[in-house]
């Protein structure tokens, strides 16, 4: 059975460094643990380093946190159908919002049950995923203040995760500049600008975040040391926080390129590859429904993931200078996707080690 190690000391060593880093810049962060399905022993772990707040996509995730005895606050990343609204006034302390008629009922199941749950209306800026377009914001967020009122306590945005849309100042200042207008129209003044995420750590890193976005949600620079918007490695950061180990289930020498007219694979795509005559090939026992494949990156030197089925994962080891058998192990680090589709998969163990 393939699984995965989890260093929690990588882990508590990477939110540890980012707390100071966010810290000195005046930002407080949520760290996002949705990529891990909310696993309370993680979530324990950089809560020890001082973290305060979880982000969280599923409502079920929170519960699962609760449930193990543990009570940070929680900000709520995603709204689930209106249907789900009353869980969310329940386990939620803040939650993004981006549609005025959500942000109507959620104030009202508040007002009925006494909640003091509260509200962060997001502006798309142009990565155009969730929020109102940031050209349409001013007159919606003066909705918005009306029908909270001092429920919304701020503002925020997303860059990167849909559109790959880099985080640069003029993205922050639309903010802000929205907040001044606001509180200039209203007297509403926003408490919270929540504008950055793993993407818009260089902002901070070479001092170019604008004063006054306070709050960050981060996700991949915790779990994996990684910025993929960036296409880079996190600075201060360690990138051995989760292994996945494959059980090898089959070896043999096997030609480079499928004998026969090629089509489609079982996912849908056309599978290009290039001859490189006879080659040694290792069948693990994992495959899409555990990970994504393209996303997995062998930790033994000169192997290489070719492709990856629903439950196997070929790996060629011609050029691997060390001896492998049937039965051994293969251990590969993984993206931020893979590791996502590896702790939803229930077949991966996961292994915890301080």
């Amino acid at each position: 059975m393939a699984y995965i190690n989890v260093n929690l000391r990588a882990i508590a060593d990477n939110a540890n460094y980012l707390l100071k880093l966010t810290r000195e810049s005046g930002v407080e962060i949520a760290a996002v643990t949705k990529v891990v399905c909310g696993d309370p022993v993680i979530v324990d772990t950089v809560l020890e380093m001082g973290v305060k707040e979880i982000g969280e996509s599923r409502l079920e995730n929170i519960a699962r946190i609760k449930k193990a005895g543990l009570d940070p606050r929680f900000l709520l990343l995603r709204l689930p159908p209106e249907q789900r609204f009353p869980e969310v006034i329940e386990l939620a302390d803040t939650a993004l919002v981006g549609e005025l008629g959500s942000l109507r009922k959620l104030k009202e199941l508040v007002d009925d049950r006494g909640k003091k749950t509260e509200f962060i209306y997001m502006v798309d800026t142009g990565d155009l995923r969730e929020g109102v377009m940031y050209y349409d914001a001013f007159e919606e967020l003066k909705e918005a203040v009306s029908i909270a009122g001092s429920n919304l306590v701020g503002i925020g945005t997303n860059l990167g995760c849909f559109g790959g849309v880099l985080a640069k100042p003029e993205k922050f200042d639309i903010l802000l500049d929205l907040g001044r207008k606001i509180e200039r129209e209203t007297g509403t003044v926003f408490t919270v600008y929540s504008a950055g995420n793993t993407a818009s750590l260089p902002l901070i890193e070479n001092g170019m975040l604008p004063e006054g976005i306070n709050h960050y949600r981060l996700g991949e620079s915790i779990m994996c040391g990684t910025d993929v918007t960036n296409n880079r490695s996190v600075p201060g950061v360690s990138r051995d926080t989760f292994t996945i180990y494959g059980s090898v289930l089959e070896l043999r020498e096997k030609p480079s390129v499928p004998i026969g007219d090629i089509g489609q694979d079982a996912f849908g795509r056309k599978p290009v590859f290039q001859d490189s005559g006879i080659r040694l090939k290792a069948i693990l026992d994992m495959g899409e429904q555990d990970v994504v494949p393209s996303g997995l990156t062998p930790l033994f030197s000169d192997c290489e993931v070719i492709h990856g089925s629903s439950d196997h994962l070929i790996v060629d080891i011609t050029d691997y200078s060390g001896e492998l058998s049937v039965g051994d192990s293969i251990p590969f680090r993984l993206s931020y996707g893979a590791l996502l589709r590896a702790m939803t998969s229930w077949y991966v163990r996961k292994e915890y080690v301080v």
